[in-house]
Order: structure tokens, then C-alpha cells, then sequence
């Protein structure tokens, strides 16, 4: 997680810098700048990658309880039944 947050920031401040230097800014605004764009971009890259860890895990579960449920039903239909003579013992 720490290395998202790093490449967030980094993206961040790297885009911000060079839109500023591209606008023909003065170089103290452009810093300053481009170091809230780090902060705020490492904020919303650590969110989104959150987000995604939680969304990759639930669809794991849903799949490991989908294949669970489908070998129980295997096991189930594979099993013997039960004949009506053995039931009136």
C-alpha cells in the first residue's frame, strides 16, 4: 500500500509540475502546487487501490462459495438414494 501512495504522489506532482512549467509559471507556485497535487493524488490513489483490493477479494469469496456449493451439489447427486424399504425400518 505504501508503494501506491509513494507512485500516487509522485504521479501527482509529476503531472502538476509539468502542466505548470508548460503554462509559463512562476517556479513557487508551480511547487507548491504540484505538492498538493501530490497529496491529493496519493490520497486518491490509496483510496482506488482500497477499493479494488476490496472488490478482488469479495469476487474471490463469491467464487470460492459458487465452487463450494457446486461440490455439494455434486456430492449430493452422486450420493445413493435411498430405497423405500429402508426408509420403513
Amino acid at each position: 500500500m505504501r508503494s501506491i501512495f509513494l507512485f500516487g504522489g509522485f504521479l501527482g506532482f509529476l503531472i502538476v509540475a509539468v502542466t505548470g512549467w508548460l503554462s509559463d509559471r512562476a517556479v513557487d507556485s508551480i511547487l507548491r502546487d504540484a505538492a498538493i497535487g501530490a497529496l491529493a493524488s496519493a490520497f486518491l490513489f490509496r483510496w482506488f487501490w482500497n477499493t479494488w483490493i476490496n472488490a478482488i477479494v469479495i469476487t474471490v469469496e463469491k467464487k470460492r462459495a459458487a465452487a463450494l456449493a457446486a461440490a455439494e451439489a455434486e456430492a449430493l447427486a452422486a450420493a445413493k438414494p435411498v430405497s423405500a424399504s429402508a426408509k420403513a425400518r
